[in-house]
């Protein structure tokens, strides 16, 4: 008997690991419910953490969590909304600003936010050591262009003072009425004064500061691994002022710029969220499975940039007969599926209220003229040029259809190249290149953040183009605080750019992507930005 009972409930417990194993296994998104840890597509390797040195989207989308400025971009609403600073006064004049920072603001080793680490971090990325492509953002404020440029080495000339701890003072050159979203990017987030001294100068680049072991922000979340080419993960920290125990407590953003893979992590069950969709994919999901498909607005435009130092591409008539040859139209309907407008202009419509007037149309007949009057008929002994774009699949559909074009209509060959992200930003900065796909994100939303891009050695410029007309329109609209004369301001610019084509824009954006159905509150954002802590995980 007490052989058969031994064997009785040793069937038993082999039924039970049998049944077990039968068990189907949790996917990575759901196990990600107990946990609260979103998994997320990022696109590609961030090239750096650094909210002062950044300039890529796919290295916003982390230092977002990583850190916050006086104000932040509601997701749906594209407005400022107290982030840092609790609330915030301006002069009837418009020129002072007087912001009063929580009390309850730390950093995420527990310190105190004050107004001095404020100070300490324009002045940082102000220096002209630090070299930083978005000093340009702090500009409104009085003498910041002086300090950035050198002509004075006096930071108490500019416009920043702190009476007190928790007050912070800003002064403006003259009226900007997109101050407060400019004071929401990552280019106004402070960093941590000491963290920055203990592993360099003030304006020292590229220090072990933003190494996870090192790292201190003053965002929502801290970083907590960074394996380069495979995962970053951000952790709720518990010093925010909001409440820690709410929203998202992990997210991981996978840098990936193979989007068919990253698709493939979603169908698996290894993403909530991807950074893009092939425009191929659309038409398959919203006949079978519409739920997690998302096409959202963005305030975004594709464009090729052009290198304004090589030749031909110095001469304004070659950079014109290859932007009037590209057939936007063809390119938003068939390889883009229809997903994106095709874009004539370069501020995307509506932008802070405005319209453009100006156009790059698609005239092959004037392209060809303008070829052979720069002495290249029928694209007789024009040059190989190459096209530099960062890998991804997108961009390769979108330049060879281009390529195919200035082929059949202006004779020309060019060849398409692919680099890694952090290389093609690179050539990009040090203008190594003949042709560039580029693709700009609203910093804000006014026309202003598309076109003050292109003024004289803009640290965003990125082409080598410089005109002095440009420069006097762009510092006039700054200058001008009535807003018909403003846009009028800006519409001759734009048209001074369309002309001159330093740029050729080809489609505004859109953001196509799928989300997971546990993923709540991911709310469509127009400048692109994300307050994880907003959003939350639910089955």
């Amino acid at each position: 008997m007490r052989l058969a009972s031994l064997l009785a409930r040793l069937a038993a417990a082999l039924l039970v690991v049998a049944c077990a194993a039968c068990r189907p296994r949790q996917t990575v998104v759901e196990a990600a419910r107990a946990t609260q840890t979103l998994h997320l597509g990022n696109g590609a390797e961030p090239g750096d953490l650094d909210p002062h040195l950044a300039t890529a989207y796919t290295e916003f989308n982390i230092i977002l969590a990583l850190g916050e400025g006086l104000a932040a971009i509601d997701e749906q609403s594209g407005k400022p909304v107290p982030a840092a600073a609790a609330s915030w006064e301006v002069s009837p004049d418009g020129l002072r600003y007087t912001f009063h920072l929580r009390p309850e603001a730390k950093w995420s080793n527990g310190e105190p936010v004050v107004a001095a680490d404020f100070l300490f971090s324009y002045e940082r990325i102000l220096r002209p050591g630090l070299a930083s492509e978005y000093a340009y953002m702090l500009f409104p404020v009085r003498g910041a262009e002086d300090f950035n440029s050198g002509k004075t080495s006096d930071f108490a000339a500019v416009g920043f003072s702190a009476p007190d701890s928790r007050t912070l003072v800003v002064e403006l050159a003259s009226p900007t009425p997109y101050f407060l979203g400019l004071v929401a990017h990552q280019a106004w987030f402070p960093v941590h004064p000491p963290t920055i001294l203990k592993f360099g100068k003030i304006d020292q680049r590229g220090t072990a500061w933003t190494r996870p072991e090192n790292h201190v922000g003053n965002g929502a979340y801290r970083l907590a691994v960074w394996v380069p080419n495979d995962r970053i993960e951000v952790v709720r920290q518990p010093h925010h002022w909001s409440d820690p125990k709410t929203g998202l407590q992990r997210v991981v953003f996978y840098p990936t710029d193979n989007i068919p893979a990253d698709e493939a992590a979603f169908r698996a069950g290894q993403r909530h969220v991807t950074y893009d969709l092939l425009p191929d994919r659309i038409a398959g999901y919203r006949a079978q499975n519409p739920s997690p498909l998302r096409v959202d607005p963005l305030l975004e435009t594709l464009y090729l940039r052009f290198n304004t130092t090589r030749k031909p591409l110095d001469d304004a008539r070659v950079r014109r007969a290859l932007a009037l040859a590209v057939d936007r139209e063809a390119i938003a309907a068939s390889v883009l599926q229809g997903s994106r407008l095709p874009a004539q202009h370069f501020v995307p419509p509506g932008a802070g209220g405005f319209q453009s007037a100006a156009r790059q149309p698609h005239d092959p007949a004037t392209a060809r003229a303008l070829l052979a009057e720069a002495g290249f008929p029928e694209g007789r002994g024009f040059p190989r040029l190459e096209v530099l774009m960062n890998t991804d699949d997108l961009n390769t559909r979108v330049l060879s259809a281009i390529q195919a074009m200035w082929k059949r209509e202006l004779g020309v060959d060019v060849a398409l190249v692919n680099q890694d992200f952090r290389v093609y930003l690179d050539a990009m900065k040090g203008l190594r290149y003949d042709i560039a796909r580029a693709r700009w994100i609203g910093d804000y939303d006014d026309p202003n953040t598309y076109l003050d891009m292109y003024l004289t050695g803009g640290g965003n410029n990125q082409t080598g183009w410089s005109n002095a007309d440009y420069d006097r329109l762009i510092a006039r609209a700054a200058a001008t605080p009535e807003p018909a004369a403003r846009f009028a301001l800006f519409q001759e610019a734009e048209a001074l750019l369309l002309a001159e084509a330093p740029i050729a824009p080809l489609c505004f954006g859109a953001r196509v992507h799928l989300v997971h159905p546990d993923v709540r509150d991911w709310r469509p954002s127009l400048l692109g930005v994300r307050r994880y802590q907003t959003v939350s995980l639910a089955p």
